[in-house]
Order: C-alpha cells, then structure tokens, then sequence
C-alpha cells in the first residue's frame, strides 16, 4: 500500500510539474474589445500577430444623417451590438472562455460614453472568467495593426492619422510612445468630413475626396499651416475655414466649382503638410521603420507621397493592413499581447480616460 502511494505521489507531482509547464508554454489567446468612438469590436488574437476573428460592427448609417458621429447615438449602438459581437467573436474563433489567456480593452483616448460600454464588457469577463485585465491605448491600438504583417523595428516613427487624432509618435524601444508632434486644433479626418458636408458627401467623406482628388487638378491655392514652421505640430483649421469659404462664396456668386478640382487641391494641401512634418521628424529622430496607422492611413494620395518621399532614404516604410486602418479590436489585441509582456495589468477599478495621451518628447523644435 506505501509503495502504490508512493507510486501516486509520484505521478501527481510530475503530472503537476508538466501542468507547470505546459502553462508556461501556453499561447497567447486575447479576447480583445475596441469601443472608443463608433464602431463595436470584439476580436480573438494569438500571439499577438494572428486574427482568429475580428468582429465589427459598424454604425455608418446612424450616423450619416447627422453628418459625423452623435456621441449618445454611439453609445446606444454599443450596448445594443456588444454581447452579440463576444459571442460571434467566440464562436467564429472556435474558441471558448476557458481557452481565454487574457481580456484586453481600450480605455482611451475616445468617446467617454463609447468607452464605459467596452470596458464595462472586458470587466465582466474578466472578472467571470478569472482573467488579466490589459489596458490598451487605441493609438498604441493603431499602431500595433501594423505587427499582423510586419514586427515592429525600433527606433520607429509612427504617423497616426484619424477622424480623431493626427500625431507623430517616436518609439525608441518596444513599450515606449512619446509624442513630439500633434494637431492644434482640426484633426485630419476630422477634416475631410467637414469639407466633405460642404461639397454634399456622405459621412465618412474621406474615401470619396480621396478618389475624387486622384480626377482633378490642383487649382485652388489652399493654406499648408504651419508646414515651415520650426515644430512637429499641425494645424488644418485654417484649411477647412479657406475651402468652406471658397465655396459658400461661389455660391453666393452663382458659380460652379468643379468637385475634383476642389478635392485635389485639398487634399495636396493636407498630405503636403503630413508628409513634410514627417521628413523633418525623421531628421531629427533618425529610425529603422517609419509606421503609417490610423483611419486616414487608407488614402491613396498620403500613402504615394510618403511612398515617393521615403524612397529617397534608407528607412522601411510600414503601412497598416488597408482593412485594420479603421478603428477594429485586432488591433488592441495585437498591442495587448505586447503590453501584457511589459507588465501592463488593470483592475476593476479602471475607467475610462477620453483625453489620454503619450507623455511628450522634450525637444528643442517644439
């Protein structure tokens, strides 16, 4: 009988050791949720580099009459879709809770009332399930979508360009985000949306400005703010207040502007002033990798232009995915699986910051 004990005792601790073990060899699996402004994300991501799923749903057509994004109406919209998207999420994945590794969520910067929902969600199933909750930045969150294609290489320089935030972020090492330049006032996509509701476009107007500055011609000699000032920052007020005024005015005169020209000139005016900021933050913070994210990362014309100028340098230019520009939960999980790694752990008591940001750069330009 002591020796079948023994022989017990035995197999328990081994059985124990290589429990142990497989657990620390356990893949990463990251249910991820992305809520910030007006898209409901839930995705599944291994390793921080695979999408099992990546669910979203989308609130374009409630929104489109209002001409931009009605933050109640967003809300709404996200307590309605959220516990639908978990479970499509799950079962597209073939996954269930107990495979679940960690939750990660967005927390900020974004929509106060958008983000509550999200982490409301990420807490009940972590807390359920007994898992880590991650805390993830959404612009950490745009960045990272470029790490499905392509690990990031630091030093990097990343140009996060959105309906909501346009600003360059040097990353020296994995885990560390400085800001050294951002919009003062309008961000870009912000923009495009504006000018688009004058010319008659649908909410999101960026796509259609975008393939209409690529049929005309730039003939309306439109402001580049503060493009040979001695910063990083921008500004594109001035620019939508010039182009409005343009058109209320040839309104009031009974003459018909071409729409493409209008486009064009546009929207040169804006890539000039992204792209030039950007050359001269990489004189200055010289890097392996120059990183384009965020919605407005889709347009063509930006993407052909930092194409045309990057070639000139010995530096890799890295695009996120065309289908992960927007706002979508893969891209927080690939940036959880990274932050997780460094150490980054929430509780229950996290909530939500709509004004986050990077601490800034100190640097003699700003």
């Amino acid at each position: 009988m002591k020796l079948i004990t023994l022989v017990q005792k035995t197999l328990e601790d081994k059985s124990g050791e290589i429990n142990k073990m497989d657990k620390a060899k356990q893949t990463s699996l990251i249910l991820s949720f992305e809520t910030s402004c007006d898209e409901t994300s839930v995705a599944v991501i291994k390793d921080g580099t695979e999408i099992l799923t990546n669910i979203v749903a989308t609130q374009i057509k409630s929104h489109q009459r209002f001409g931009g994004v009605v933050p109640e109406v967003a809300s709404r919209h996200h307590i309605e879709q959220i516990t639908i998207c978990i479970n499509k999420a799950l079962e597209s994945a073939h996954v269930t809770y107990a495979d679940l590794t960690g939750v990660a969520i967005t927390y900020g910067p974004g929509l106060v009332g958008s983000l509550l929902v999200g982490i409301t969600a990420a807490k009940v199933v972590a807390w359920a399930h007994h898992l880590p909750l991650i805390p993830v930045n959404h612009i950490v969150g745009h960045i990272y979508a470029t790490n499905f294609e392509h690990p990031i290489e630091f030093p990097a320089l990343a140009l996060v360009v959105s309906g909501g935030h346009t600003e360059l972020v040097w990353m020296p090492q994995e885990g560390e985000f400085k800001i050294i330049g951002e919009t003062r006032d309008d961000a870009a996509g912000e923009t495009y949306d504006k000018i688009g509701r004058v010319m008659g476009i649908n909410y999101p107007a960026g796509p259609t400005v975008d393939k209409l500055a690529h049929e005309g011609q730039d003939t309306f000699d439109f402001p580049r703010a503060m493009m040979k000032d001695d910063n990083f920052d921008f500004s594109f007020s001035g620019l939508k207040s010039a182009f409005i005024n343009t058109v209320h005015h040839a309104d009031q005169v009974g003459e018909t502007l071409d729409h493409a020209n209008l486009a064009t000139s546009f929207q040169n005016a804006v890539t000039d002033v992204l792209v030039a900021k950007a050359m001269r933050a990489l004189d200055k913070y010289p890097a392996k990798e120059f990183i384009l994210a965020g919605g407005v990362a889709a347009n063509r014309g930006l993407r052909e232009k930092l194409d045309q100028e990057l070639s000139k340098r010995d530096i890799e230019f890295v695009k996120a995915p065309l289908k992960l520009c927007g706002d979508n939960a893969a891209m927080i999980g690939a940036a959880a699986e990274m932050l997780q790694r460094h150490g980054a752990k929430a509780d229950m008591s996290l909530n939500a910051d709509p004004g986050l940001e990077f601490e800034w750069e100190a640097n003699e330009a700003q």
